[in-house]
């Protein structure tokens, strides 16, 4: 018999990977999305066009159990968050009630529908590897004390912990991906590798003369998110519900990562690349180095996209993509 997905934050790089993954394995897929008006909405049913989509938000668990109810899903993977970290100084607050408490809405919603409609539910949470914020061992496993260092990682702790609070407390299969920086040419511009891959571009289409960036030695482990979607689908095929760190297990530097965007186009990052303290982080995590041992043996899970890889394929699609936008 086929399974049933529901899936929050469908329209994030995650949320289409995911989407892809498991209609290719024959599942139905649903996802929830924010508003009738979201102009992400074009972006799903173009990129996966067999999801079913329902109207919904983390902070209204109303829309959640009425999700629940349509799709009667196997497994729910959530993955909706606010998860640009600079934003979070910003909007405290707002990515506290959704980052945090919004998964406190979905674990409850789960436990109300298995409660009614007699069935279990798998329930994936995205937990982040920000959450370990000032590091305090190297690397970092499933049992590292985690010391959040910005409001976004303080929100991913308090979810972190609800799940495992309620695995622990109803028996719920309810399992926590600690998923190190993945990256794709799906992710937003307002991230640090995206914006890298399309500022080089630019620079080397004459659009920009010179790119900002803040922390240039800030260490991070970075994969491909179209590898880790299927350490989050293998999560929920497991017997028991557990925690497991997803990661690459290798250390790179945004400079690392500017030097190979550049060489890729045979440009030298240091004749453009500009450091401009307004994007230097009120609390900085400089080095963030992931330690996949446990995911590797029990869910057979090993990433197959390189760094170097994965740097390249981004600078060549956003290449493709403003070749095409300018006509050139």
């Amino acid at each position: 018999m086929s399974k049933t997905a529901l899936i929050t934050g469908i329209t994030g790089q995650d949320g289409l990977y995911l989407a892809e993954l498991l209609l290719a394995k024959g599942y139905e897929v649903h996802g929830i999305i924010r508003g009738q008006n979201n102009p992400k909405i074009d972006i799903v049913k173009m990129t996966v066009p067999d999801v079913i989509l329902h109207t919904g938000d983390l902070t209204d668990m109303s829309s959640l159990i009425r999700a629940l109810k349509a799709s009667q899903p196997h497994e729910v993977y959530n993955l909706a968050a606010i998860s640009f970290v600079a934003y979070s100084w910003e909007n405290a607050h707002l990515t506290s009630e959704v980052t945090g408490m919004g998964v406190l809405n979905a674990l409850e919603a789960v436990r109300l529908y298995e409660g009614t409609s007699g069935k279990q539910v798998r329930f994936y949470q995205a937990s982040s590897s920000e959450m370990f914020g000032k590091v305090q061992a190297v690397p970092q496993n499933e049992d590292t004390l985690l010391w959040p260092r910005s409001p976004y990682g303080v929100a991913k702790v308090y979810g972190h912990y609800m799940t495992i609070n309620y695995r622990e407390s109803y028996g719920m299969h309810a399992s926590s991906g600690i998923l190190f920086n993945h990256e794709s040419p799906r992710r937003g511009l307002e991230f640090v590798t995206r914006k890298i891959s399309d500022g080089a571009v630019r620079i080397k289409l004459g659009l920009a003369d010179a790119l900002y960036l803040g922390n240039l030695d800030a260490k991070r482990d970075w994969g491909f998110a179209g590898d880790y979607v299927v350490a989050m689908w293998l999560m929920l095929q497991q017997e028991k519900p557990e925690n497991f760190v997803i990661s690459s297990n290798e250390n790179h530097t945004v400079r690392d990562f500017a030097e190979i965007a550049f060489s890729r186009l045979d440009l030298d990052y240091k004749q453009y690349v500009k450091i401009d303290q307004r994007f230097v982080r009120p609390a900085e995590v400089d080095i963030l180095l992931g330690d996949s041992t446990q995911a590797r043996k029990k869910l057979g899970w090993v990433p197959k996209v390189s760094f170097r890889q994965l740097v390249e394929m981004m600078v060549d699609s956003d290449l493709a993509t403003l070749k095409k936008k300018h006509n050139l």
